[in-house]
């Protein structure tokens, strides 16, 4: 009786939200240098409005944005509103040299956009250069009623797990592209900008949240760390993952949190235990890296009325180990989504475009004119790359337009709408055997698209490769959430794996963690005109080239249209 009563307020209080009118929320981003001191040395970083990370913003779901980005920093920029549909207001959307040209140093741009079809955890960050590095916050869209579709948490605490480089992050991004090596790894996991108490130096620069005993509260998870998967528990406590980047799912119980780079996710957890202090902890999930920052961060968990945590130290969770494949892929591939809650989309029927995606890394041919050395610092002696369907992506900067611009203006040689549907060759994808098969190693530098009809329903295969080595690469789609079909590991089989889609009730994702010797399969409608970038969400993968972009043709009427460019558009 008690769930029905609840259930009916919630509908009711659905209805009364239709009545409810939308706000404006404008903000002023400036961008600007900020020197903070973190595992004993004070670095210069970039900063919005001086803070790291950056200015939570907050959104009920139909609201207007309105941020007015002032670069009074060194460096070229763009901001990406992760997740965020940008439903006819692609020219929002950020990436650099696909929406929009870069925000150059004493210039401004004002990103204008709706919020609509969405409410839970997203999140900003600068989509130029590494800059999201420091450049990034939360981005949380309320329910407009609101109301959840589960009992209103105590209280509601983004947790953004980052990293931290102990240098200049685009020194190190710089030196790594010129040397063709693998980058530098940052020094430190952080918890909302603090390393935790396990590094020097930062023993008072641990995040501390203070608990009630029975209470619970939400967790808006957010992983904005470069180029790392992380495993996230609490001692002694579960988590109730209730959404996945800002969809609702089916209640699920569990110890530990999984979260991909790009990925959020809402959990609710339950001071339920004893008075004391327990640790958070997250540390690293990652195969076929070569070089990673294996360590670990941590805050504490608090109770109201217990000891300080300096007279009793806190309990520290177990965590898996680095390779535990096994966990990552029990949480990534077990989380259903809720149908009938607010914005649940149902899986379309008809499929109009199938492709087949091969995902992973290569290798180019070494310049020696343009290395740091006389040989480059890649395998073999090349430079690292990576690339979709043997096509590695380039950006076109320097080409006069963005890719949206060459769109909507019709003009040419800025990119090409030729992206293939398969890989050239097939071939055994995940036999390790043929990691440096010499005929697979090189892919061809590229700027292509994939050309979609208005609303058209595609179906993608991501099959991951062993070329070079074997990661979970999370992929990222701009301008739309997808339905994850299925997963698995091995090579894609259409006529066995096809059998395992689950078409009722699959998560809700904007970023797809595809397994590492594996496969993911999903869908979604193009119901979005515009250009809209597809990339690993693994930072260093980007420059290398595992990119490609869908171009989402016009719809019949002005309505369903690009609209015109704003006139305050950067140039390039």
């Amino acid at each position: 009786m008690k769930l029905f009563v609840f259930f009916l307020a919630w509908a009711m209080a659905l209805l009364a939200s239709s009545f409810a009118s939308a706000a404006v929320v404008e903000r002023t981003f400036k961008v600007q240098n900020k020197t903070i001191k973190r595992l004993c040395n004070e670095r210069v970083i970039v900063t919005v409005n001086g803070t790291f990370p950056g200015p939570k913003i907050n959104v009920r779901e139909g609201d207007t944005v309105i941020v007015h980005l002032l670069n009074e920093g060194p460096y070229n920029i763009t901001i990406h509103w992760h997740g965020v549909f940008q439903l006819f207001s692609a020219w929002a959307d950020g990436p650099e040299y696909v929406t929009q040209c870069t925000i150059s140093p004493g210039t401004k741009y004002t990103y204008k956009f709706n919020v609509t079809q969405q409410e839970g955890t997203l999140w900003w960050h600068a989509h130029a250069s590494v800059l999201r590095a420091t450049v990034h916050g939360a981005f949380i869209i309320h329910p407009r009623s609101g109301q959840f579709p589960f009992p209103k948490p105590f209280k509601q605490v983004p947790i953004i797990l980052g990293d931290w480089y102990d240098a200049n992050v685009v020194d190190v991004e710089t030196q790594a592209l010129a040397s063709g090596g693998p980058p530098n790894v940052s020094n430190a996991f952080t918890i909302n900008g603090l390393p935790g108490d396990l590094f020097n130096c930062s023993r008072t620069q641990t995040f501390k949240m203070k608990v009630k005993q029975g209470k619970t509260y939400m967790l808006r998870m957010i992983n904005a760390a470069l180029n790392n998967h992380l495993f996230f528990k609490i001692a002694n406590h579960t988590f109730t993952v209730v959404a996945l980047d800002a969809a609702y799912t089916d209640h699920y119980i569990t110890e530990i949190i999984v979260i991909a780079p790009g990925q959020t996710i809402d959990a609710l957890f339950t001071a339920n235990q004893p008075l004391g202090s327990y640790y958070m902890a997250a540390s690293p999930y990652s195969i076929g890296v070569p070089v990673i920052d294996n360590t670990t961060t941590r805050g504490i968990v608090v109770y109201d009325y217990a000891p300080p945590p300096s007279s009793s130290k806190p309990l520290m969770p177990t965590l898996p180990p680095i390779n535990d494949t096994a966990t990552a892929h029990k949480f990534y591939s077990n989380i259903t989504g809720k149908v009938g809650a607010p914005h649940w989309v149902p899986v379309p029927a008809k499929v109009d475009e199938h492709m087949f995606i091969t995902i992973g890394l290569n290798l180019d041919t070494c310049d020696p004119k343009n290395a740091t050395n006389a040989t480059c610092q890649g395998p073999s002696g090349q430079r690292f790359s990576s690339s979709m369907n043997n096509e590695s992506f380039v950006i076109p900067k320097g080409r006069g337009f963005s890719m949206l611009e060459a769109f909507f203006k019709n003009v040419s040689g800025v990119y090409t709408a030729d992206f293939p549907n398969n890989p050239p060759v097939m071939f055994d994808f995940t036999n390790p055997n043929i990691s440096f098969n010499p005929n697979l190693l090189f892919a061809p530098k590229s700027t292509k698209s994939k050309k979609l009809k208005f609303n058209s329903t595609v179906e993608i295969v991501f099959q991951n490769t062993a070329i070079v080595g074997v990661q979970n690469h999370p992929i990222h789609i701009h301008g739309f959430s997808f339905h994850v079909l299925a997963q698995g590991f091995g090579n894609f089989n259409s006529t066995v794996d096809s059998t395992k889609f689950n078409l009722v009730n699959p998560q809700l994702r904007n970023t797809i963690a595809v397994p590492v010797g594996g496969w993911a399969v999903i869908r979604f409608q193009a119901n979005n005109p515009g250009v809209w970038f597809v990339h690993c969400h693994v930072e260093d993968h980007v420059p290398w080239g595992l990119d490609m972009a869908f171009e989402v043709e016009n719809g019949p009427t002005s309505s369903t249209s690009l609209p015109p460019p704003p006139v305050d558009l950067p140039k390039c």
